[in-house]
């Protein structure tokens, strides 16, 4: 099968130089390939591009003829080839939870990078990364989904300055001790049907009172009342340890948050939950 876009490079090259020798450095190819390419154009197309009885590469009426749209190929080739350095250049941008961490990440797009792929992420709420890949804001997001019909899932339990081996909401009932004062904060990440709900309901069937569980305005808000009032953060083992605080299982429910993905390409969906999986993983803080 003749190569049309090579062929055409060199029949265009040497028309403008007149020379086949010359044609040939332009085009950066052996003079002798040059000449086996023109040749094969010739036999494609059954007519002569050059009158070779001189000693200059004069184009024949014909080869004139078909000149214009050698160019044409040869330029939209050239653009092709421009578009396609471009599109490899572009990063893949990944909507993800705020809570990862930034050495997994780090880890992710450098592992990325090794198949040629730059990845870029955007932290944001659960809501908002649904959303971001409809609105084609991003290219993939990690997405909340109950545990169970997730690819991920990230074990839940409290963290806290002052813990035993088990922490039973029950404990924090007003009026039992001096512990019922404390709160037991969830964190925006969590703050999804599947995960806030089931604590919601472990609250209310132990006797909680309603300010007793809730939904902070961010994870640092609820930190914050974790060190000045000996809180309760609801949280992943790997959240605990970056805040430098004991992670516990909570006795009376057994919650995980749940992870899979969105993406407008399927092959971005595949590379993520398969070929990155571990990676992230590691990200969400399902992987220790």
């Amino acid at each position: 099968m003749v190569d049309l876009v090579g062929g055409c490079r060199a029949f265009v090259s040497v028309s403008e130089t007149g020379s086949f020798t010359a044609g040939a450095a332009l085009a950066r190819i052996p003079q002798p390939v040059a000449s086996r390419r023109i040749a094969a154009l010739e036999r494609h197309f059954g007519e002569r591009l050059f009158d070779r009885t001189t000693r200059r590469a004069r184009l024949t009426p014909f080869g004139r003829d078909v000149l214009p749209s050698a160019r044409r190929l040869v330029q939209l080739a050239d653009a092709m080839e421009h578009d396609a350095r471009r599109a490899r250049l572009r990063p893949v941008r990944v909507a993800v939870p705020a809570t990862c961490g930034v050495r997994e990440l780090a880890g992710l797009a450098a592992e990325a990078r090794t198949h040629a792929v730059r990845l870029e992420f955007r932290a944001a709420e659960p809501a908002e990364r649904a959303s971001l890949v409809r609105t084609g804001e991003v290219r993939a997001a990690l997405t909340a989904v109950p545990a169970e019909e997730g690819v991920w899932a990230v074990p839940l339990g409290v963290a806290g300055t002052e813990l035993g081996r088990v922490v039973f909401l029950e404990t924090l009932r007003t009026g039992r001790s001096a512990a019922a004062r404390r709160r037991v904060w969830i964190q925006p990440e969590d703050d999804v049907p599947h995960v806030r709900d089931r604590v919601l309901r472990v609250r209310d069937a132990v006797g909680l009172s309603p300010a007793q569980v809730a939904v902070a305005e961010s994870l640092t808000s609820a930190v914050a009342e974790v060190f000045a009032a000996e809180d309760l953060l609801l949280c992943s083992v790997a959240q605990a340890d970056e805040l430098g605080l004991p992670w516990r299982p909570i006795g009376e429910l057994d919650v995980a948050r749940g992870y899979d993905v969105a993406a407008a390409l399927p092959e971005d969906a595949d590379r993520l939950r398969t070929a990155w999986g571990e990676a992230v993983g590691r990200c969400l803080g399902a992987a220790r």
